[in-house]
């Protein structure tokens, strides 16, 4: 090994390197927890009115589109000597154009995303049960079941479906909500009891 990476391995104390931030982390550990809370709260809202999320959540993204197509748009008009002029204004377009079909119709493309979701699901689960199937390796079991559960998961959206479309995606968003929490909140308690460096 050349000796500017041996001093350098020597300098870093590269055995400590996952240490880095551990002060911050500590210091900020009641921002972690109080963050986490909120996400654990704002889940458990999610969970109780998953359709209200669900809808709520299609309006953003159509608004966002909204943004981004007026952004892009602006963009375009103002550089419009350069040969990419015509495809930015048409993404532009389209994207403001999309948006607001979106936040017009917030139902019907959850009902649409729902089916993709479920679709997806379905694909990705019967994949992973060939993959365990077709591959053999240690812990099997868990791909097996990890399929297994996607199937199923995608086949009960399926039967609820275009119902399932109002309540999958803030279930989902829930859920997420609240794991997110619970993870900010135990990474908190122990950033706590961490010790100096």
């Amino acid at each position: 090994m050349p000796p500017e990476i041996t001093d350098l391995n020597n300098d870093l104390n590269l055995g400590s390197l996952h240490l880095v931030g551990v002060d911050e982390l500590r210091k900020r550990s009641g921002w972690f927890i109080g963050l986490g809370i909120a996400l654990v709260v704002l889940g458990m809202l999610a969970l109780g009115s998953s359709v209200i999320f669900t809808l709520a959540s299609m309006v953003f993204i159509g608004w966002l589109l909204v943004a981004a197509g007026i952004l892009q748009t602006a963009h375009a008009v103002l550089a419009k000597r350069w040969g990419g002029f015509f495809v930015d204004l048409l993404m532009g377009v389209l994207n403001i154009v999309v948006g607001l079909m979106v936040a017009a119709h917030p139902a019907a493309v959850a009902a649409a995303l729902t089916l993709l979701i479920a679709v997806f699901l379905i694909v990705g689960g019967i994949f992973r049960i060939a993959l365990a199937l077709a591959i053999r390796f240690q812990h099997v079991f868990w791909l097996v079941l990890h399929g297994i559960i996607n199937v199923a998961l995608g086949v009960m959206i399926l039967q609820e479906w275009p119902v399932s479309g109002l309540w999958v995606i803030g279930l989902f968003i829930g859920i997420d909500m609240v794991f997110n929490g619970w993870t900010l909140i135990m990474l908190g308690m122990a950033a706590k009891k961490l010790p100096a460096a």
